[in-house]
């Protein structure tokens, strides 16, 4: 497994530390020096494992990314204004904000209905992170492109007692919620598409195995496309890892909440992407889900994200400039 590490400071560099000059923290990237031991999964020891499924391993910048996304949510709600919120279930988590910018005002009460398509968000966070509140300047592009965004919030896994089941189910409810309530925000229940960044993508990719006609009353192609980025797709890695301590992994869970051993299910068109500065499972398991797909003959796209890591590459799903921001557009038919 390669390794990345950064020069050791130079005497100029160092000098410029004393003289005040910012000089960044020189750590390296991946598992912590440990005496190797037994392969625990693939060509990983339990350390190696761990640090795979540990964003903060091998990418040391998320404090400064996470305050970046506060500060850039709480001006898209100034620029946006405060988005509706609504509940789409009967718990408190069950809520979701709706941004849809001008969309339908200023027309004549007689004339034909203006539709706009529909981007759903989910955020990540380890399934035991992440809010809507922080997530809302993913929104910014789409609206301004014409289309809705409606960014949910759901429990997290330590709401729920370290299940991961509930959270899937809430995703699903969220989504057709959405649908059954879109011409009240000028959205088009016809073009429903979702979007989900880490764990957010986990949960989105469930929602496409959902027999939607029998549990929810709603057609099967409700989901136009779906956007994946840097998410996991089979569970067996993150059930051996340290994620264990606080997720409640059994084997039915295991299998029912992973989408790669249910490709039989998927028949959305799908964009997978992953950051080069991914850990090494989160690239591994995008690439071989893409690769599975497309072995079935399944509508799919696999796009890298060169030059960023896990939280860099979020951010680019809010530039409409940016290689996920335009990849989500173009898949909504918005420019």
């Amino acid at each position: 497994m390669s390794r990345l590490s950064f020069q050791r400071p130079t005497r100029r560099g160092t000098l410029l530390a004393a003289l005040g000059a910012p000089l960044f923290a020189q750590r390296r990237l991946g598992p912590p020096p440990h005496e190797r031991g037994p392969n625990v999964f693939l060509n990983y020891d339990q350390v190696e494992l761990d640090a795979a499924y540990d964003q903060d391993a091998y990418a040391t910048n998320r404090a400064p990314l996470a305050e970046r996304s506060r500060r850039n949510s709480d001006l898209t709600r100034a620029r946006l204004g405060e988005p509706k919120r609504f509940a789409y279930g009967q718990s408190d988590f069950e809520k979701l904000d709706v941004f849809a910018g001008d969309i339908g005002k200023g027309r004549p009460s007689g004339a034909r209905r203006f539709l706009a398509p529909i981007q759903i968000h989910f955020h990540g966070g380890a399934w035991r992170g992440g809010s809507a509140h922080n997530s809302a300047y993913l929104a910014e592009p789409f609206v301004e492109a014409g289309a809705v965004a409606v960014i949910p919030d759901f429990a997290l896994v330590q709401d729920l007692g370290g299940r991961l089941m509930p959270m899937a189910e809430q995703v699903r409810r969220a989504i057709a919620w959405t649908y059954k309530n879109a011409e009240s925000f000028h959205g088009d229940a016809n073009r429903v598409y979702v979007s989900g960044v880490s764990s957010g993508a986990h949960l989105a990719c469930c929602a496409l195995l959902t027999d939607w006609p029998k549990e929810y009353g709603v057609p099967a192609d409700i989901i136009k496309g779906a956007l994946l980025v840097s998410g996991m797709y089979d569970l067996k890695g993150p059930r051996l890892s340290s994620r264990r301590e606080y997720v409640k992994f059994d084997d039915a869970t295991e299998d029912a909440l992973s989408p790669q051993r249910h490709l039989d299910r998927i028949h959305t068109p799908l964009i997978i992407a992953y950051a080069s500065y991914d850990t090494p499972e989160f690239q591994r398991q995008s690439r071989e889900f893409a690769a599975a797909l497309k072995a079935e003959g399944k509508p799919v796209e696999l796009i890298v994200g060169e030059g960023y890591n896990h939280f860099e590459f979020i951010e680019a799903l809010g530039n409409p400039y940016g290689v996920l921001g335009h990849a989500a557009r173009v898949q909504m038919g918005v420019r």
